[in-house]
């Protein structure tokens, strides 16, 4: 916080101190409240708006119409205070009219304040006021003021707290219990099945004393709770029991160093310099990471967020001296651990003996947590609303994270239904292992090809357990994104070379980076990135090129590793055959300054492109020639194809792989590899789901790039599968596609016996 933002605040609540200690009623401090605020900012109007009773009330103010008070009044939403309590925002306005949701109370007598700024008064992470000032002046307030105002609201919120002048309804607490068996749905982060009693992670610590009384003291014990909480997050990731190696491994290193982050510390110090307690100051920059992730797109920075959020829980319950979470009260029967989010340190505290599953409110398919509790064998199902609101503590529950569903406090049916589906599972699971070392041969004896997708060193261990023909694609960039700075040549070569060392003789496909527009680096200018549509914008290819420093540094360390065998490197996102012709020469040109230098190279590259831009099936006359083998992406080429956001869920009809636009698309694509001569394969869900499959197949396309548990399904599906019958069949199809192209497939399918279980 800068000086002058701490100067105004620290103003501002050696005031407020003395009205809080006061006697007085809660209107009259209140009064006094907006009075000291106005004086302190030089602003003409001060104005606290309150939440009782669902919607906003003027509670008190300075310089609008006091007749106004406790009768102008806002739903959430509505009018400029409505919209910041509503997003949990702040609003910095020159001219409020101009705002789209600006709403006009005459009664206020406002109409002559031109410049607005309000911010929300926080408690329990939801909005139960807004402080907000006004002047007549057209002039946005400066960033120290805003600072300031949000340091106040913190503390207002503890006074309006205290008064009992707010809604206390905040969802789960003080509920009747719930009996009822419900189903709640979410997304599959890690897949798996298990049955556990509810456990909330830990009790929401609630900052009751925010102003400080000596802030010597205050910064005293938050220099001891930050060596303690570095102790702690030491000791966890030098003991965390799975593998040596993987990238859970540098996910905990990133971890680590958010814990050892001075800049951190150091605005938790500013803060407590404003005048605020050790756990306010830790609570208030907290407040300011919550507003960032709200603001964030890309995922893999809210994770990151999210890491720093797990941080500062655990700082604060520290420095609250409550240490209670229930990890460390330990686990007593077997699990289901209930969690807005976690951080990946937090889930190495659980004993996993009794850990059976995890249900989040948030997180996402790349978070940290997501990858440590994939490497513990933890199935996790995430983006479950209000969990807190529908579950209660003791619950029973049944995790299908596979179908995306848990099942609280199920009926005796819905538990015979689940025990049968977990040992059908069990079963057919023993029943692809058998499959491990049987080849993907059609009944008519057509091998297909099938490779499993992978983006950690961990995934390929894969190629064991299922039997699988090779890596088909491995996404280097994952190694970028959960890194806290780029990663150096010798770190990624040494990541590539043990992947291959650990495949053998069984080929790996190396995709080049696919970073930027959604998958943003935090070490990397945004400010080229920053675009209404990332997925089809400053992107992959389009970004390595631009910024050839670094792909020639992952040339490098791929031909490095690669010495001695042959490498096999694709480039994303080719929209047209000179964007392939160009990145082959970059790679070639390190080829050649490696080999004057004396280095080992490869004994070959085999050079291929992705399809995923439709326009790319427009020049393969010109790119097949200088092609060695070609992978479609199916997910981004769908949603291209379509115009149609693959994460938007209002468009996920419209989103079907087994369209005859899709299909016939590829049919043409077919022909002209066949004639080049060029190995064409697909790597994406499409190839992994049994009906998809089976289509592409017939299409003509025998090398499939899937998820290592969709080796087994597929692979009972080849080996049932007649390849001339089918491809007949799928021909005549999408010739005369019929309105329901999956039930026709389906049909099919079992009428022919193929396994489509």
């Amino acid at each position: 916080m800068p000086s002058s933002a701490v100067a105004s605040a620290r103003e501002i609540l050696t005031r407020l101190h003395d009205v809080m200690a006061g006697r007085n009623p809660a209107q009259a401090k209140l009064n006094a409240v907006v009075g000291i605020i106005a004086e302190a900012m030089d602003s003409e109007v001060c104005s606290i708006y309150l939440l009782r009773e669902g919607v906003l009330e003027l509670f008190a103010t300075r310089g609008l119409d006091q007749a106004a008070v406790h009768v102008t009044k806002l739903a959430l939403g509505e009018g400029l205070v409505g919209t910041i309590a509503d997003d949990v925002e702040v609003l910095n306005l020159d001219e409020a009219a101009s705002h789209p949701d600006f709403a006009y109370k005459p009664e206020t007598g406002e109409e002559r304040y031109h410049s607005f700024a309000g911010v929300p008064i926080i408690r329990r992470e939801r909005a139960v006021g807004v402080l907000a000032v006004q002047h007549s002046e057209q002039r946005k307030y400066q960033d120290v003021e805003i600072e300031a105002l949000q340091t106040v609201a913190m503390v207002l919120s503890e006074l309006i707290a205290n008064a009992g002048l707010i809604d206390t309804a905040a969802g789960a607490s003080g509920r009747e219990k719930s009996t009822a068996a419900i189903r709640l749905p979410g997304q599959k982060l890690v897949e798996g099945m298990g049955s556990g009693y509810a456990v909330f992670h830990q009790p929401r610590i609630v900052v009751e004393h925010t102003v400080a009384e000596d802030t010597d003291a205050e910064r005293h014990r938050v220099y001891a709770a930050f060596d303690k909480m570095r102790e702690q997050i030491d000791r966890m990731t030098r003991e965390a029991e799975f593998g040596v190696g993987g990238e859970h491994e540098e996910v905990l290193q990133t971890y680590k160093m958010f814990a050892y982050d001075e800049g951190w510390a150091r605005r938790i110090n500013e803060a407590i310099d404003s005048g605020l307690t050790a756990e306010a100051a830790i609570e208030r920059v907290q407040q300011r990471t919550r507003q960032r992730m709200r603001q964030i797109d890309d995922p893999l920075l809210a994770d990151r967020m999210h890491d720093l959020e797990d941080l500062s829980n655990r700082l604060l319950r520290i420095v609250s001296g409550q240490m209670g979470t229930a990890a460390q009260l330990g686990l007593r029967q077997d699990t289901i651990l209930i969690a807005r989010n976690l951080g990946p340190a937090e889930l190495l505290e659980y004993d996993k003996r009794r850990l059976k599953g995890v249900v989040l409110e948030e997180g996402s398919l790349t978070a940290h947590v997501t990858i440590v509790a994939r490497a513990m064998g933890v199935p996790v199902l995430g983006r479950v609303r209000d969990v807190r609101r529908q579950i209660a503590e003791g619950d029973l529950l049944l995790l299908d994270s596979v179908a995306g569903n848990v099942f609280v406090r199920p009926s005796g049916g819905m538990e015979e239904a689940f025990e049968a589906k977990l040992a059908l599972r069990q079963k057919r699971k023993a029943a692809f292992a058998a499959l491990r070392d049987v080849p993907p041969v059609t009944k008519d004896g057509h091998r297909i090809t099938l490779m499993v997708n992978a983006g950690l060193r961990d995934d390929v261990a894969a190629l064991d357990t299922t039997g699988a023909d090779g890596i088909g694609l491995f996404r280097t960039e994952f190694q970028f994104l959960v890194s806290a700075t780029l990663p150096q040549r010798e770190r990624q070569q040494r990541l590539y070379k043990e992947v291959m060392d650990a495949a053998g003789d069984r080929p790996v496909i190396f995709r080049t980076v696919d970073i930027g527009g959604d998958k943003a680096l935090p070490y990397l200018n945004k400010a080229d990135a920053d675009e209404e549509n990332p997925a089809m914008g400053w992107r992959a290819l389009r970004l390595a090129l631009d910024r050839d420093g670094l792909m020639k540094v992952q040339a490098r360390a791929l031909i490095e590793a690669a010495s001695g065998r042959t490498l096999n490197v694709m480039f994303p996102m080719v929209s047209e055959a000179w964007e392939f012709a160009e990145a082959k020469a970059l790679f070639e040109a390190q080829r050649q300054w490696l080999g004057a230098r004396g280095r080992r190279l490869p004994t070959g590259i085999r050079y291929g492109a992705m399809l995923e831009v439709p326009a790319l099936a427009e020049q393969l006359d010109l790119l097949l020639p200088d092609l060695d083998f070609l992978s479609v992406g199916t997910n981004d080429l769908t949603q291209f194809l379509f115009a149609a956001d693959r994460a938007n869920p209002r468009l996920a009809e419209r989103y079907d792989w087994l369209s005859p636009s899709i299909l016939r698309f590829l049919s043409r694509v077919v022909g002209p590899c066949r004639e080049a001569g060029v190995d064409l394969g697909v790597c994406g869900e499409m190839g992994g789901r049994p009906v998809e499959a089976m289509a592409l197949i017939g299409l003509g396309i025998n090398r499939l790039s899937i998820t290592p548990a969709a080796i087994g399904p597929i692979k009972a599906m080849v080996r049932s599968l007649d390849y001339d019958a089918v491809r007949t069949f799928v021909t005549e199809l999408i010739a005369r596609p019929p309105r329901d192209m999956r039930a026709a497939l389906s049909d099919w399918a079992a009428s022919q016996g193929v396994d489509m279980a």
